[in-house]
């Protein structure tokens, strides 16, 4: 028999025992996932949009798997010390973390952290994705924001606008609208969304787009005049505000999306199965009608979608940066 014809059987068959046993732990993980209590980190404190949206996803996951799902808020430093504490955390899946954009772009904006934002986290799930309102204060003779656009056109640098805090969401979205509509607003960052929407109210300020949770009862009291919402349809519960693309500016696509990451070197087939069941969670009925009574829709997805998404996101946002020259505090 020649031998040049059996030496590659002894090395093909001896490599294919080997890759199927070195897939079976992976399989058997997979199975067995969860077999102990899950821990979701949460960088805000409880009652907010990114708490609710764990504890609701945390409630069904534990629903689901018959394990339970512990909610750990971590606050501080917009997001930076949960995130600290996932990068440290073991890759076994039962360490997470529920996040949002804010979040995201505090850990690529910040001067000094102890993680790599990008390498060192695995993601697992977009959640769900929230809508913003552009509110003015009612001194403003704006009813539209072609309105208060052409107003801020003719008082450059003389309206001012509130954020929640350097490099948040609120002050990029802000910033991006300024580019959009060729506009010069004063940036007034605060400590939070809550008293930057007591400025506006008060008139301190004359304008924030943030939480459209924040601004449709005070829309809706006359207090704060709501110009138009971000997202691709009319929220249900303001149905006579506008979107931005209806306003004519489209280009102001602003999410405030929640999602999920794990530390990396996460065994894929776990984060598989947490995806699966997060879009199985969030497209119930049930939740969904919930998600609509915060002002946001399900989303859910793979993790490869994630990541992709993500990246969009932090190029997106970290453009608007550059081109307003944002520097962390």
């Amino acid at each position: 028999m020649n031998r040049d014809a059996v030496e590659p059987r002894q090395y093909v068959l001896p490599c294919l025992f080997a890759s199927i046993m070195l897939s079976l732990p992976l399989t058997s993980l997979a199975q067995d996932y969860p077999n102990k209590p899950i821990r979701f980190l949460v960088g805000v404190a409880p009652g907010g949009g990114t708490d609710f949206m764990a504890r609701l996803v945390g409630q069904k996951l534990s629903d689901a798997w018959g394990q339970p799902v512990v909610v750990d808020n971590r606050i501080g430093a917009t997001g930076l010390i949960a995130m600290e504490m996932l990068a440290k955390a073991a890759p076994d899946g039962y360490t997470l973390i529920v996040f949002n954009v804010g979040h995201m772009m505090s850990a690529h904006l910040a001067r000094k952290v102890s993680f790599n934002p990008v390498k060192d986290f695995a993601p697992v799930s977009l959640m769900a994705n929230g809508t913003s309102m552009l509110g003015v204060h009612p001194s403003i003779p704006a009813r539209t924001v072609r309105e208060f656009v052409a107003h801020a056109k003719t008082r450059p640098g003389k309206l001012n606008y509130a954020s929640g805090g350097v490099g948040g969401i609120q002050h990029l979205a802000t910033e991006l609208l300024k580019r959009e509509a060729g506009i010069n607003l004063v940036h007034v960052p605060y400590r939070g969304s809550g008293p930057g929407t007591l400025a506006l109210v008060s008139g301190q300020v004359d304008v924030f787009l943030t939480n459209i949770l924040a601004l449709l009862p005070l829309a809706r009291s006359g207090k704060v005049t709501g110009l138009a919402v971000t997202g691709a349809k009319r929220v249900p519960a303001a149905p006579d505000v506008p979107t931005f693309a209806e306003a004519g500016f489209p280009s102001v696509d602003v999410s405030l999306w929640q999602g999920m990451f794990a530390p990396a070197g996460t065994p894929p087939a776990v984060l598989d199965k947490l995806s699966r069941t997060i879009a199985k969670a969030v497209n119930t009925p049930e939740v969904t009608q919930l998600l609509e009574k915060q002002g946001a829709e399900p989303a859910g997805s793979t993790p490869a979608e994630f990541g992709r998404f993500v990246q969009q996101e932090r190029e997106r946002w970290l453009q608007v940066v550059r081109d307003a020259k944002i520097t962390a505090e």
